[in-house]
């Protein structure tokens, strides 16, 4: 006969063994004993899966033991799903079942919850931030580059004639100044063609200002584009245009004059809806040509005061001053001419200028003192 502390010692070993043991024998033959034998064997199944982490096991087992896994079961597949919310950014989830764990998965969520909103509010300061450094940084690169453009604007202007485009006096003679001596230097010729516009009061009092503007940016068009890669062009004054040149002998300096005169007289402005032929008389000096001392050594890195002339004038004054006596005489030869400057032939040159210059003052003169005898009296109003 099955004893009960048999039955109590099999209870106990299935409640402590790790292994299960086996119920055979007498044992085997109680129905009661079978049925605590399977559930505690079930339970024990589910305990060991639970301790594992493995939270799936289907419980079927009936009673409170079992029950209450069942609710815990459940209870940690929710706090699972807690957590991965969490994991998804969903700080609003609480624990309540597990006494001070819930309290701490609570204090924790709450603290990453506060963590996140103030990260996401200094990302949004730093994003401003970043926005306003983004605009002020396009801004100034905006003034910067409005500055750059005006700097150059205003280069442009102090060294060009704001009409034509060209260079202005002084600009030009700054670097023709520069070009000659580093040509003298490096014993290459080099030469100043000074050209003047034929009759241009005539055509200015004829056609207008606005077309005189236009006859000059049209020749400045053209003696661009004759020119040169190294050669540059300068308006003198009024409608005098002077143009630099160097590594050209006579043939060379000359033939450039000849095609840019020849490009003008067949190139007529266009005044409203017709076309008026122009031309324009040109002077040209190569030093090749002028009576110049020779430069010494030790004056080429200064500025070339030598005296080529009369009054002790410099080599570049005297050089323009060659080139208007050569202009001078293409505009007494007939104009719409090239006229190159001769040695000795300066003081002839001269002498008839000056003559021609005295002629001009009497006529001036006598003009002016026949409209005074002519000048009718203004009226007198009446009192």
């Amino acid at each position: 006969m099955t004893e009960v502390s048999d039955v109590l010692d099999h209870i106990r070993r299935l409640l402590k063994d790790n292994a299960v043991p086996g119920l055979d024998g007498e044992l085997a033959e109680l129905p009661v004993l079978r049925e605590i034998h399977d559930d505690i064997k079930g339970i024990r199944e589910i305990v060991y899966s639970f301790a594992a982490g493995d939270l799936s096991p289907a419980i079927t087992i009936r009673g409170i033991i079992p029950g209450c896994l069942k609710t815990l079961q459940a209870h940690l597949r929710h706090m699972i799903w807690q957590v991965q919310m969490v994991e998804q950014g969903d700080f609003t989830q609480q624990v309540q079942f597990m006494g001070e764990f819930s309290s701490a998965f609570n204090n924790m969520v709450g603290q990453l919850d506060t963590t996140l909103k103030e990260l996401k509010a200094k990302e949004l300061d730093l994003r401003a931030l970043a926005d306003s450094l983004r605009k002020e940084i396009n801004l100034r690169n905006t003034a910067v580059e409005a500055l750059q453009e005006s700097e150059s604007r205003f280069k442009y202007l102090a060294s060009h004639d704001p009409l034509t485009g060209a260079l202005n006096r002084r600009s030009f003679m700054e670097r023709a100044e520069y070009e000659l001596r580093a040509a003298r230097t490096l014993g290459i010729s080099s030469g100043i063609v000074m050209m003047d516009i034929d009759h241009f009061k005539i055509f200015n009092d004829t056609y207008g200002h606005q077309a005189g503007d236009d006859a000059l940016r049209h020749v400045v068009t053209i003696i661009a584009s004759m020119l040169r890669k190294n050669d540059f062009l300068g308006r003198y004054g009024g409608e005098e245009f002077m143009f630099f040149f160097s590594h050209a002998d006579k043939k060379t300096g000359v033939g450039i004059a000849e095609r840019v005169r020849e490009a003008i007289a067949s190139s007529p402005v266009k005044i409203g809806a017709g076309l008026v032929p122009i031309s324009a008389s040109f002077g040209v000096i190569l030093t090749e040509d002028a009576d110049l001392p020779a430069l010494e050594p030790q004056d080429a890195g200064k500025r070339d005061a030598a005296e080529a002339g009369k009054n002790g004038e410099g080599v570049f004054e005297y050089l323009i001053r060659c080139a208007d006596l050569a202009l001078y005489q293409a505009k007494e030869g007939g104009r719409n001419r090239v006229v190159c400057y001769e040695k000795g032939t300066a003081a002839e040159i001269q002498e008839a200028a000056e003559i021609r210059a005295k002629a001009q003052a009497a006529a001036e003169t006598q003009k002016e003192r026949k409209r005074k005898k002519e000048k009718i009296p203004e009226a007198v109003p009446s009192k």
